[in-house]
C-alpha cells in the first residue's frame, strides 16, 4: 500500500473519523455497562486483528512475533489498561471529559522521555504542558465540589470519577511510548534487535483486557443489538483504524500526526452532541479549548524545528484508545 502525503493526511483523518465513534456508540448501548462493555470491545477487536493480520502480513505473521521480547509485553499491558480504562470512564462520565483528558497524552509523554529517556524538552512544550494542565483544572473545576450531578452511569460523582479513570489512558500511553522508544534506541545499536510492531501489541493488549474483565462481567446483560454496536466498536473502530494508522505513519512527520490526532476530540465530541445530545458543558468547552490550543501550538511550532524528531515507523499510542 503506497501512500503519497495528501493521501496520507486524508487517510489519517478518516482514521480519527473512525476513532470517534466510541462515546457515540457507547451511549447507544441499553443493556451492557460497565466493564461488560470493555470485554466485548475488546474481544471483537481481537478477533478483527487475528482476520487482518494475516491477510496483511502473510500466514507466518505470529510466527515473526518475538514473544520473548519483554518490551512487546510490557507494551501490550499498556494497551490493555488503556483499552479497559477508556470504555470504563465512557460509562462513568461524558464524552468530552475522557476525550480530552486522553488528548493530554502527548504532553505526558513528553515528560515522560524527559524524566526516563533524558530527551531535552523544548521551552514551547514546557509552557504547553502548563497551560494544559491549567485548562484541565478548569474543566474539572466544577466537578470537585460533588454537586450531586450524576454521570453517564447513573452515578452520583461519576462525572469525576469517570475523568480520573480517563486519566489513566495518557499515564499509560506514555510508559507505552517510551517503552516503544527505547526498543527503536535498542535496534539503532543493534540490527539484530526485535522491533516491536504497533499491531502486534495492540493484539497483545486487546487479548489481556478481554482476559481480565471477562470473569468480572458474568452474566452477560448485552442484547442482540448490544452485541451489534459493540462489534461495530471492536472492528470499525479499533481494528481497522489501527492497521490504517501504521500506514500514516509511514508518510506523515510525528508533528503531523499529532495535530491530525487532536481530531478525534473534535470529531467525538460533535458526534455526542448531534447524535446522543450530549451537550459539553460551559467549564469541557472553555478547558478543552485551552487544552487542545496548547497542544496544537506546541506541535506547530515544532513542525520544522530542530529538536521535533520524525518518528516515520511508529504511531504514538496516546491517541489510539
Amino acid at each position: 500500500m503506497t501512500l503519497t502525503h495528501r493521501k496520507a493526511v486524508w487517510l489519517m483523518v478518516a482514521v480519527t473519523l473512525m476513532w470517534s465513534i466510541a462515546g457515540l456508540v457507547s451511549r447507544q448501548l441499553t443493556h451492557a455497562q460497565g466493564l461488560e462493555v470493555t470485554f466485548w470491545r475488546s474481544f471483537f477487536t481481537v478477533l478483527t486483528l487475528l482476520v487482518i493480520l494475516p491477510l496483511w502480513q502473510g500466514v507466518d505473521v505470529f510466527r515473526q512475533i518475538p514473544w520473548r521480547n519483554p518490551s512487546l509485553w510490557l507494551s501490550g499491558v499498556c494497551w490493555g489498561i488503556m483499552f479497559t480504562a477508556f470504555m470504563f470512564a465512557l460509562t462513568l462520565t461524558t464524552v468530552a471529559n475522557v476525550l480530552i483528558t486522553m488528548a493530554l497524552g502527548p504532553l505526558f509523554t513528553a515528560l515522560m522521555s524527559r524524566f526516563v529517556l533524558g530527551h531535552r524538552l523544548p521551552l514551547r512544550t514546557w509552557i504547553a504542558i502548563v497551560v494544559a494542565g491549567a485548562g484541565i483544572v478548569w474543566m474539572y473545576g466544577a466537578q470537585l465540589n460533588f454537586s450531586g450531578e450524576a454521570g453517564a452511569g447513573g452515578q452520583s460523582g461519576g462525572l469525576l470519577l469517570g475523568s480520573l479513570i480517563a486519566l489513566i489512558v495518557p499515564v499509560a500511553g506514555s510508559v507505552q511510548w517510551t517503552v516503544a522508544q527505547h526498543q527503536s534506541r535498542q535496534q539503532a545499536r543493534d540490527e539484530t534487535a526485535a522491533k516491536i510492531g504497533l499491531v502486534p501489541s495492540v493484539l497483545i493488549g486487546a487479548i489481556l483486557s478481554a482476559l481480565v474483565t471477562l470473569p468480572l462481567t458474568l452474566p452477560w446483560q448485552a442484547n442482540a443489538t448490544d452485541l451489534s454496536w459493540l462489534g461495530l466498536l471492536g472492528v470499525v473502530q479499533l481494528g481497522i483504524p489501527c492497521v490504517l494508522a501504521v500506514f500514516c505513519a509511514r508518510v506523515l512527520k510525528a508533528p503531523e500526526l499529532a495535530l491530525l490526532g487532536l481530531l478525534e476530540v473534535i470529531f467525538g465530541i460533535l458526534w455526542a452532541w448531534l447524535g446522543a445530545g450530549e451537550a459539553p458543558g460551559a467549564n469541557a468547552l472553555t478547558g478543552g479549548l485551552v487544552v487542545i490550543g496548547a497542544l496544537a501550538a506546541n506541535e506547530a511550532l515544532g513542525w520544522n524545528s530542530k529538536d521535533k524528531r520524525d518518528h516515520r515507523d511508529e504511531f504514538p499510542p496516546s491517541i489510539l484508545s
